[in-house]
């Protein structure tokens, strides 16, 4: 005699169906997360900002902005900082949950003692969080984020990519930021309210010191646009509309269009733009002195887009320009996951007499 299962027990057997489903899945996404080991050092060098304004800065790798961090979400990463400058030092993970974490998020006397001169400190922390991260020193930020370039960008990618965002062709990592020529070559001075910002530069550069973003018709072109120093940036792309879809890593319940967007310090944004109007376009930060060096125009934060179909004229700015494919880090977003350096970016070494003299581990 068969005994018949009772609909309660169907539906209890399949639900355990599901959640095993459920569960393996979940198992299977995070067994394949990765373990990453990164080391960066600060170091004193002088970068071209503009060609008229070489500037002493502390550098991430020696480099501003700082080398780039892409890992997946779930991964897990540690960073091995050491500090080969005169002055002490932390990073903060900015946009980072530091969920039972919170000794690694990087502010001096708070949940640490500062990297001193010389000392190193490893920090740990899981990519929980997805999307346009950064991470910034958290030590007299208004000089060393502000105006000495201690920035560099973290990307995230979720595990689930919306459908969207499966559209990317290229990623465009812009970091804003402001600079003083008045404190340029003097350590120790500069970023508060009785200093005057005279440079705006994207990516640590100002024109004609940037480079031309190239494209070609079809691509479908990420804009993850950084608030990086202290000032507010309102990017406006000619000829195109974007599709704003985050923000500071969060994916917006409504997406929206804008041809001309507001980053304020801190922030991040994350824009996509369909490239399907050929030509060559300036893309530029819409406070109008902030197209300027010096108060000379043209300069700051400006940028091309170049679609590789148009021919370069006689007289066009960029005619004979020396291109770095990879000044918005777009060639290094499409290695594997890593840490990468990027040579245009690197400045002049400024001789220290520190080193290393002890490292701690949280």
């Amino acid at each position: 005699m068969r005994l018949k299962r009772s609909a309660s027990n169907k539906d209890q057997i399949g639900f355990n169906k599901i959640a095993c489903v459920f569960m393996l899945c979940f198992w299977v996404s995070w067994a394949e997360a990765k373990q990453h080991k990164f080391e960066m050092t600060i170091e004193e060098v002088t970068i071209k900002v503009a060609p008229k304004l070489d500037y002493k800065v502390f550098a991430f790798n020696g480099q501003v902005p700082g080398p780039l961090i892409h890992v997946k979400e779930g991964d897990d990463v540690e960073v091995l900082v050491t500090n080969n400058t005169s002055t002490a030092h932390t990073i903060h993970w900015h946009g980072f949950y530091q969920n039972n974490n919170w000794r690694n998020d990087g502010v001096p006397g708070i949940t640490q003692q500062a990297i001193e001169a010389g000392d190193s400190f490893t920090y740990k922390w899981k990519a929980e969080k997805t999307g346009s991260l950064w991470y910034h020193c958290h030590t007299n930020v208004n000089e060393h984020v502000g105006i000495r370039g201690m920035w560099g960008p973290v990307v995230v990618d979720p595990l689930n990519p919306t459908e969207l965002e499966k559209t990317v062709t290229k990623d465009v990592i812009v970091m804003f930021s402001t600079w003083e020529s008045s404190n340029a070559s003097k350590f120790g001075q500069g970023g508060t309210p009785a200093d005057l910002v005279d440079y705006f530069s994207i990516n640590g550069r100002s024109f004609p010191s940037t480079q031309p973003l190239r494209v070609k018709k079809g691509d479908v072109v990420r804009f993850r646009l950084y608030g990086a120093g202290g000032g507010f940036h309102s990017f406006h792309p000619h000829g195109h509309d974007m599709l704003v879809t985050h923000k500071d890593g969060l994916p917006l319940a409504q997406p929206y269009t804008a041809d001309t967007l507001l980053v304020g310090p801190g922030e991040r944004y994350d824009a996509i733009v369909k490239m399907d109007n050929p030509g060559r376009w300036i893309a530029h930060d819409h406070v109008d002195t902030h197209v300027t060096n010096a108060g000379k125009f043209p300069g700051g934060a400006i940028t091309v887009i170049e679609y590789v179909s148009i021919p370069m004229d006689d007289w066009y700015a960029w005619k004979d320009k020396s291109y770095d494919a990879d000044f918005f880090f777009t060639e290094s977003m499409k290695k594997d996951y890593g840490l990468y350096n990027q040579s245009i970016f690197a400045g002049k070494p400024i001789e220290s007499k520190n080193r290393r003299r002890r490292a701690r581990d949280q």
